[in-house]
């Protein structure tokens, strides 16, 4: 016999949970004297919600579910952002919460909400514990759900009384699950849409950025050698420094790769998930639209294919390749536009002007970050610039959402990045109005003794609704703040803090935190009005 908490971690450990991000309540004191006894690290947040992206970004870069940790009550609720970014942005995640006992109470409806309720819309799976007895099958089960395609949260309730019941139950030992291969007749009807096309395009959505599959895009990319963009979230599955990259989707219409779009007669798509802001726009006039996923494709008013390729990606794609290698007489056939788009996105990267541009910015950043460095976006204008702009050599190290698109998750993606990949640099890009939301994990940063750097650009207001508030003309109202000394900030809390002067002086000053140790903020004033010039007056008809 043994209390329903060690179970919970004795399962735990047999998934490979290495962590868990919490902040811990009364109902949580079993669970925890059980990790204490474990070899489980626990990672003291200082906001819920913050634990909770945290977890999904582990999950988003390791492909296996983070784990995060709460009480009851309010500390429950503050996961409902997090669970619904790692829904929405397909990030495996199990999320355990704490609740009062279930058999007896002396509290009555104190701190009492219906947290499962709460949390069924926003996962896959949410559920209650009601047995120490069942504890090995349910978090078998929570993973297995969170881990599957699509990915995403799992929620489990455990309530006190039942952490602390005695019971006997056998830990199930995790196996492998492989995804089917899609048929024969399928594949055939997608390679003879690509034989048939005279200007094929691909494009790489969310749902291509899955870690293990590398390495099998870039063998179709170049064994059919058909140029390729990707959407924001699908940015870095493929070497943007491939002669094939066309550019990246950062809007719906009316951007430099939409004219390759546009001229395209087919449109290959891999991975593309409808929860990511349309990368283009679908009509009954064309282009043809294959679909490649490992789930069937998400009908919508603007993405409605007409074949499908549904099941393992890379075997798809492999099977796909095997087919068409060498027959493809147009594959190239849009690959003249790449040179005038790519020139396009260079305009002025260099620019001296102060505050700066955000071309600069991102070009600056790039010049800054080795390959194989990663930046997580937190949400708000800079992330159109930075998903055009920025060029990715290896997958996952441009870290954005661009499916919920919440404030407040790039500091805690970026610590979750930094414990998991603790030999590269890592760089959290915040502009003020996102970071002043979970900045309170610049403690947990320090405290933890992880190296990253966090860049805020700041413009004293929330830029992304204020550029909207422009271009639909109506007046700038309501939208501007302003902010503590940030360089005093992060002092405060025991990191370093540095305020760029100049446009000469943004480089260096990068560079030198990157090089560092600890937690550094650099504070980079940014002139957004290149926004009405670049992404509205000057688009592409």
């Amino acid at each position: 016999m043994t209390k329903g908490s060690d179970l919970l971690v004795a399962a735990l450990e047999n998934e490979g949970v290495t962590c868990i991000f919490a902040i811990p309540g009364e109902e949580n004191l079993d669970v925890l004297e059980s990790l204490r006894h474990s070899k489980i690290r626990l990672i003291l947040t200082r906001h819920e919600q913050a634990a909770g992206f945290m977890a999904a970004t582990y999950g988003r870069l390791t492909g296996r579910a983070g784990v995060c940790l709460t009480t009851l009550g309010p500390g429950a609720l503050n996961l409902t952002t997090a669970a619904a970014y790692a829904q929405l942005g397909a990030m495996p995640m199990v999320m355990i919460t704490g609740q009062k006992a279930i058999r007896s109470s002396r509290q009555a409806k104190f701190q009492i909400v219906d947290i499962v309720a709460t949390m069924r819309p926003l996962t896959k799976m949410a559920t209650q514990i009601v047995a120490a007895q069942s504890i090995p099958t349910l978090v078998r089960d929570a993973f297995r759900i969170a881990q599957q395609e699509r990915p995403g949260p799992v929620h489990l309730e455990l309530p006190e009384d039942v952490a602390a019941e005695q019971a006997t139950a056998d830990i199930i030992a995790p196996h492998a699950v492989e995804l089917p291969v899609a048929p024969a007749v399928a594949i055939e009807r997608a390679a003879a849409m690509i034989s048939a096309a005279e200007r094929p395009l691909v494009m790489l959505g969310a749902g291509a950025s899955r870690p293990q599959l590398a390495e099998p895009l870039s063998r179709f990319v170049r064994r059919l050698g058909i140029p390729f963009f990707n959407t924001q979230m699908g940015k870095g599955a493929v070497n943007a420094g491939s002669a094939l990259y066309m550019g990246t989707a950062a809007l719906s219409e009316r951007d430099w790769i939409h004219e390759a779009v546009d001229k395209a007669d087919l449109i290959i798509t891999i991975g593309h998930d409808t929860v990511e802001k349309p990368p283009f726009i679908m009509s009954s006039r064309g282009p043809h639209v294959v679909h490649i996923g490992a789930t069937p494709a998400t009908v919508e008013q603007v993405y409605f294919p007409e074949a499908e390729i549904v099941g393992d990606v890379g075997a798809s794609l492999g099977a796909l390749a095997d087919r068409l290698e060498g027959k493809l007489p147009h594959a190239a056939a849009l690959l003249d536009l790449r040179a005038k788009i790519l020139s396009k996105l260079a305009e002025r990267a260099t620019e001296d002007r102060f505050p700066l541009t955000p071309q600069r910015i991102v070009h600056d950043v790039r010049e800054a970050m080795p390959p194989d460095g990663i930046v997580t976006l937190d949400n708000g204008m800079y992330k159109i610039w930075f998903a055009r702009n920025y060029r990715t050599s290896v997958a996952n190290t441009l870290l954005l959402d661009n499916a919920l698109a919440t404030m407040g998750a790039g500091l805690p993606s970026a610590i979750a990045a930094a414990l998991i990949h603790p030999e590269r640099k890592v760089l959290a890009v915040c502009g003020d109005g996102g970071f002043m939301m979970n900045s309170q994990e610049m403690e947990t940063a320090v405290r933890l003794g992880v190296h990253i750097v966090v860049l805020i650009l700041e413009d004293h207001a929330y830029g992304m609704i204020r550029w909207k508030q422009e271009v639909d003309r109506f007046a700038d109202f309501g939208l501007g703040f302003d902010n503590p000394d940030f360089v005093a900030y992060a002092r405060a809390y025991g990191a370093t803090g540095s305020r760029v002067e100049s446009a000469a002086d943004f480089l260096p000053t990068l560079k030198a935190a990157l090089d560092g140790t600890g937690v550094h903020l650099v504070v980079a004033p940014v002139d957004y009005s290149e926004n009405m010039r670049v992404l509205v007056k000057e688009r592409p008809e």
